[in-house]
């Protein structure tokens, strides 16, 4: 009888009894018979109650059984959040549930033996999984591999480009009358402070000459406008990019792309002349007070993701710095399913690509060879200084030495089986792109100071090691913890490094995953293009305020009650500024205002066209702030019109639509989280009111512990956001995830109770987190999980 109540009140395991074959009838009856006799005996043991209760479906370990229940019994719920969710749905399909002590004896069972964090890295620790190179990262790698041997480049904060003016036409040293800092090249010249008395103005010219910073990875359009000559040269000083120094017709504008890497400067030079085009030659021989210099040139850009603009100061500097690989070569995305950046997908493409780039960088390389090899077709040691530079590219490809076997495979023997020794650096540079040792990061199980090395520099960089890296792991200097810090300290400093951390909050905000950000013209005319391309630079001015600062503190993000506005921002946004104004950090209502989370770009960007979005800005709390994971809709559920519902705010009509149980499971959580943004329409204007209500921007969140939380708008959202431990791990682990590329439970010494316990006791100072997730994944002497390795020669 008891056998028979226990399997009737568990029709899962009763319909796997009726319908199995002999042999699995066998093994099902015995389950029923042993966990009948733990049901007769009413044990208040959480483990007795699990195995009677729910193994049937989950496992005795939790792994999950058959078809119907296939997913591991594991997950980020606390354990209060547990307790509630068995009370409330558990055992399914019966119905009695377990509810009470026995709810709560169950997930305490089931949340330490296998559920928690904690028991997920006991029972199965992650492996460091054999990673390939991404495709920013092997983007990366090569340009800075070339670039090795160009020498480094370098930075002047004082931003612009080196000007330089001249009295004639023509431009000569001898001819040159000013020199100058120009932090743009927007110039009506009448209007510069030029002294018409040294220059003719029918006749001078400038040229100005630096380098350009690349904010992101892509195609970059630059524009010159003027009805003068001019011409522009990026990256490759021999050839111009832009050239309209002999023209016809009446042109005044003139475009060309190029491609560029993000965090690498490129060298310019810009060279300008009045010429004949537009000139007034009337006044020349007359003796009268010279004219006004009349003429007019800008330099400006389409980046992605932004509208065309004079080139900011900002992305300039008056150093010229060498020439910059950039790879054209396409390759197919790589995984981002859970959540950032892997180089697990092997595909054909992806082969292909690599095969393609290989002969790409080869090609270039052999057009440079003099240049990157230093010598020159009539040297006498051409041969030597080639095969020096062959074994130098490998060793760098490679990030260590190479074994005396290696060298002669990968060097001599090309040079002896050639005959060429041009023919012999080009093999050199195709096997080393197309080896495991340059597409792998880990590999051999390798963990040495050379491995060390290319942790630390993928870390900070997504790059290979600089020379004073490799030459550290060479001479021993990168073994102790100190020594390690201070060369993470010195590569955050670096362009690069700032790279990557613009990058990881470009993805933490969603800031690339937004759709075009369009408006509806009747209701919010003047929102368009060019303010929607304003609003993304306020943003990144605002992140660079907050990361590069002194304090770099990431409760600022929240906080913070000031914006970055322009003129044109500033009217649209009812803040007193000129209509010409630049970019200026501006003080806002700090009962309005909380940093990220009241940017208008991202309230904005999550909304739709005419009405704010609480599920889309609910959503990104939820996962980006929070961290929390959401399951998709079970199906894909239209908004509500508005005007099926004329008369309802947009809170209400989003309570209206989601008022199901099915989708209470998710925006019982979304819903009031969203809600707290509602001052903020769709264009991130503040607002007290919609459809003649009184906007309601309270909201609600149930913590880890269970504990509800309730907010009176964004300011508060902010500042529990701010304080709160869930916040802060969950930004520990994306960060962590974005630049260490692995779980987080591969590491030991990367675990996250340690780095959010570093994390405050550096006052939450974001770089100084950066610095510690590279140090500690590079001293870690082995990781917690088997590593998956590849043996090759």
């Amino acid at each position: 009888m008891k056998t028979a109540a226990f399997a009737t009140s568990h029709p899962t395991l009763w319909s796997k009894l009726r319908r199995g074959t002999a042999l699995s009838c066998l093994a099902t009856l015995a389950m029923i018979l042993l966990e009948a006799r733990a049901f007769g005996t009413a044990s208040s043991s959480g483990q007795q109650i699990y195995l009677t209760r729910c193994a049937s479906c989950h496992g005795n370990s939790g792994e999950g059984v058959d078809e119907e229940y296939p997913h591991p019994l594991v997950g980020e719920r606390s354990l209060v959040e547990l307790t509630k969710y068995i009370e409330k749905s558990m055992p399914k399909g019966t119905r009695e549930k377990c509810v009470g002590e026995d709810a709560k004896r169950v997930a305490a069972f089931i949340y330490d033996a296998f559920y928690s964090p904690v028991a997920q890295a006991r029972n199965k620790p992650a492996p460091v999984e054999l990673s390939r190179l991404t495709v920013r990262q092997y983007q990366n790698a090569v340009a800075d591999l070339l670039g090795s041997f160009r020498g480094p480049a370098h930075w002047d904060f004082s931003h612009g480009v080196k000007g330089e003016y001249f009295k004639s036409r023509r431009i000569r040293g001898n001819e040159r009358v000013l020199e100058r800092l120009d932090p743009v090249v927007q110039f009506d010249f009448e209007h510069t402070g030029l002294d018409a008395e040294k220059f003719d103005p029918n006749g001078f010219s400038a040229r100005w000459e630096g380098s350009i910073l690349a904010p992101e990875t892509g195609e970059f359009e630059f524009i010159i406008r003027t009805k003068h000559a001019a011409r522009l040269w990026i990256n490759d000083l021999q050839q111009p990019l832009i050239d309209a120094w002999v023209k016809s017709g009446e042109d005044a504008e003139f475009r060309m792309s190029i491609r560029v890497v993000s965090g690498r400067t490129f060298p310019l030079r810009l060279e300008f002349s009045t010429a004949k085009q537009g000139v007034d030659d009337s006044q020349k021989n007359k003796k009268e007070k010279p004219p006004a210099l009349q003429a007019t040139l800008s330099l400006g850009w389409l980046p992605p993701f932004r509208a065309t603009e004079t080139i900011p100061a900002q992305f300039l500097a008056p150093v010229q710095n060498p020439e910059v690989f950039v790879l054209q070569t396409a390759f197919p995305p790589d995984d981002r399913s859970v959540g950032w950046e892997r180089g697990t997908l092997i595909s054909k493409e992806w082969d292909q690509a690599t095969t393609e780039s290989a002969i790409e960088v080869a090609s270039y390389v052999e057009a440079h060879l003099n240049e990157l090899a230093r010598t020159s077709d009539d040297a006498k040691d051409r041969t030597e200084r080639l095969r020096e530079f062959g074994a130098r590219f490998i060793e760098r490809a490679f990030r260590r030495p190479l074994s005396d076997e290696q060298c002669q495979l990968f060097v001599d023997r090309q040079f002896k089986d050639s005959g060429d020794p041009v023919t012999a650096v080009k093999r050199i540079v195709l096997l080393s792109l197309k080896s495991p040792r340059f597409l792998y990061r880990e590999i051999d199980n390798q963990r040495d100071s050379h491995a060390t090395a290319s942790c630390i520099s993928f870390g900070l960089w997504d790059s290979v090691p600089d020379q004073q890296l490799l030459d550290a792991a060479a001479s021993g200097q990168l073994v102790t913890r100190e020594q390690i810090a201070w060369q993470v300290a010195r590569m955050l400093g670096d362009l690069r490094a700032r790279s990557i951390l613009r990058g990881f909050f470009r993805q933490w905000l969603r800031m690339d995953q937004l759709p075009e950000i369009a408006k509806d013209p009747q209701r919010f005319p003047g929102f368009d293009e060019s303010m929607v391309s304003d609003l993304r630079r306020s943003l990144e001015l605002f992140l660079d305020d907050v990361v590069f600062g002194e304090a770099s503190d990431f409760r600022q993000l929240l906080l913070m009650d000031s914006i970055y506005l322009n003129g044109r921002l500033a009217r649209f946004y009812g803040v007193d500024l000129p209509a010409d104004a630049p970019f200026q950090r501006v003080p806002l209502n700090a009962e309005h205002r909380a940093g990220v989370l009241s940017h208008p770009y991202l309230r904005a960007g999550f909304a739709y066209t005419a009405t704010s979005s609480p599920i889309h800005r609910g959503v990104f709390i939820s996962r980006s702030v929070l961290g929390r994971s959401l399951r998709p809709p079970p199906e894909a559920v239209a908004p509500l019109a508005p005007e099926l519902h004329a008369s309802l705010t947009t809170r209400e009509r989003i309570a209206l639509q989601t008022k199901p149980e099915a989708c209470q499971s998710c925006h019982a959580m979304i819903n009031p989280l969203g809600f707290t943004l509602e001052n903020f329409d769709a264009v991130g204007r503040f607002r007290n009111e919609e459809q003649g209500k009184r906007i309601d921007a309270s909201g609600t969140y149930v913590t880890r512990q269970g504990e509800l939380v309730r907010f009176a708008g964004v300011r508060y959202l902010a500042r529990f956001l701010a304080d709160s431990e869930e916040t802060q791990a969950a930004f520990v682990e994306q960060l962590l995830h974005y630049m260490i590329k692995q779980p987080l439970r591969a590491f030991d010494g990367a675990g996250a109770a340690n780095l959010q316990q570093s994390f405050a006791q550096n006052q939450f100072h974001i770089r100084k987190l950066a610095a510690e997730i590279v140090t500690r994944a590079a001293i870690l002497p082995e990781p917690v999980g088997e590593r998956t390795a590849v043996t090759t020669k």
